[in-house]
């Protein structure tokens, strides 16, 4: 048995639970307290709810990441080049076995090969036939293994904190226009953490019709600035990506950077078609997150991953499973 480690979870402000609600209060200019207690998920696989707990998620769910000197220090350019510098050197070997024994990760579903590093490791490979994507057309197959948070629709005042930020649709995809067509539309998120399979698939046939990278690390601000103005946040690098799918019709497709080396390397071309389950991108060392943006009616999140949102859990999915149904055709 597997168990997963969380890092910060992404939850939607309008509709919440009160569980969860005090996580959006940034949206209102509050400022919360770190919580470093276990995440309650549903495990989809064993069919009941487990917690999981990882060291550094004090800092992921802070609402405004940067509280404290050492988060402003780690979103440095400089940071990001060193850190990753040492990640990639070939005695970080030395801590892959003790990561994977603590967290039971099953390394037999993984590519045999001897990893030079703790970040080639990271970036690993299933094994062929490992995962497999759903042969119904109508049904999406899971684009991440990763913890999954869905809504039928979304209201204009909806935000979404993701990586730490109070998000709404027009901040994640970019600009009000590029939002515009999915608002009232269906959502699904995703938080992949350190310990998952780190690359990201294509949930249906298709191809690209818009994308453009975003996002910045706030090193040109000042601390003092980072302090006192609480609409300055970390701006993670992202990909935003308006795909056209054969069977769920146009989405927003958004992958997020992690805060420490979140590189987001894209493996498919962008300008080419793309096929159901084929390897999208990768991200490099460090936690990631994944949105999904619909357009009204088109179709609607699993039932599990919707039955436990507003409870404020998220569903634990593996790669290629159901998280959607199309309503295209209903």
């Amino acid at each position: 048995m597997r168990r997963r480690p969380a890092g910060g979870t992404p939850l939607a402000c309008e509709g919440c639970c009160s569980r969860t609600r005090h996580l959006c209060r940034v949206a209102e200019g509050d400022v919360m307290a770190a919580d470093p207690k276990p995440l309650k998920l549903w495990d989809r696989d064993k069919g009941k709810a487990v917690e999981e707990f990882m060291p550094d998620h004090q800092t992921t769910y802070e609402t405004r990441p940067l509280r404290a000197p050492g988060q402003w220090l780690r979103a440095t350019p400089l940071f990001d080049k060193l850190y990753a510098l040492y990640q990639d050197a070939p005695w970080t070997r030395r801590s892959i076995d003790p990561f994977v024994r603590e967290y039971h990760i099953d390394m037999s579903e993984f590519e045999e090969r001897r990893y030079r590093s703790y970040a080639d490791w990271f970036v690993r490979e299933f094994k062929p036939g490992k995962r497999h994507f759903p042969e119904d057309p109508g049904t999406m197959g899971a684009p991440a293994e990763a913890r999954y948070f869905g809504w039928e629709r979304f209201g204009p005042e909806q935000r979404f904190p993701v990586k730490g930020q109070s998000l709404a649709a027009a901040d994640i995809l970019g600009n009000a226009e590029r939002a515009r067509p999915f608002l009232g539309g269906p959502v699904l998120l995703m938080r992949l953490s350190p310990v998952d399979y780190h690359h990201v698939h294509y949930p249906d046939d298709g191809r690209t019709l818009d994308h453009e990278r975003l996002g910045r690390s706030i090193w040109t601000v000042s601390w003092t600035a980072v302090q006192n103005k609480p609409d300055i946040y970390i701006r993670n690098e992202r990909q935003v990506n308006i795909l056209e799918t054969e069977n769920f019709g146009r989405l927003g497709f958004v992958e997020f950077g992690a805060l420490t080396v979140g590189r987001i390397v894209q493996r498919h071309p962008l300008d080419r078609p793309f096929r159901r389950g084929e390897q999208k991108s990768v991200f490099k060392f460090g936690g990631s997150a994944v949105a999904i943006f619909g357009e009204p009616g088109a179709w609607r999140p699993a039932d599990d991953i919707r039955e436990h949102t507003p409870q404020g859990m998220e569903t634990i999915v593996r790669l290629g499973e159901p998280v959607a149904i199309s309503l295209r055709s209903a």
